[in-house]
């Protein structure tokens, strides 16, 4: 399946495309998502198909309206969506549109999901959401501002709103098993 992940109300947009094999659960598709966007899965997530609520099973909460996204195969719940949403960390609240873009028989079934397009870097973790991640880049856009030491002190690391990379994501996604 190619999917187009959007990160939903920021301007200029982060976005990934993405091969990714059908028959993965909603549970590896997480995992997927995280390795292709930066994300470092520090948070809770979902995903909203077609009115449905999927995300991981915890047996301490009995939450009946939520699906565990392990038994839930890609391919079987959004076959015929055109888009869905995926959405993680629930106090930052980063909401992702998913585009299926097409579904491709291939010759030999997909092992790894693959990272072909995209652009921009992901949100540094915990940076406030949308409004926090604007901030943060006003922050490093501010002339006579020491850019990288404003960035360091926010994002814990050197950060380029700029930066997309499609060997580094390939390799992350390389790791998913």
């Amino acid at each position: 399946m190619r999917l187009r992940l959007s990160l939903l109300d920021l301007t200029p947009t982060v976005w990934r495309r993405l091969l990714v094999p059908g028959q993965v659960t909603l549970s590896k598709l997480h995992v997927m998502i995280q390795a292709a966007m930066g994300w470092e899965d520090y948070h809770l997530h979902a995903f909203e198909i077609d009115g449905e609520r999927y995300g991981a099973s915890d047996p301490e909460e009995d939450d009946e309206d939520v699906i565990d996204e392990g038994t839930a195969v890609l391919s079987d719940v959004a076959s015929g969506q055109a888009r869905f949403f995926y959405e993680y960390d629930f106090g930052d609240f980063w909401r992702h549109e998913v585009v299926v873009e097409s579904v491709d028989p291939v010759p030999m079934a997909l092992k790894f999901a693959v990272c072909v397009d995209g652009q921009r870097a992901c949100p540094p973790e915990d940076c406030g959401g949308t409004s926090g991640y604007r901030d943060l880049l006003e922050s490093i856009g501010s002339p006579g501002q020491n850019t990288e030491i404003g960035c360091v002190d926010w994002a814990g690391r050197p950060f380029d709103p700029d930066g997309f990379d499609l060997s580094i994501i390939n390799a992350a996604l390389q790791r998913v098993r």
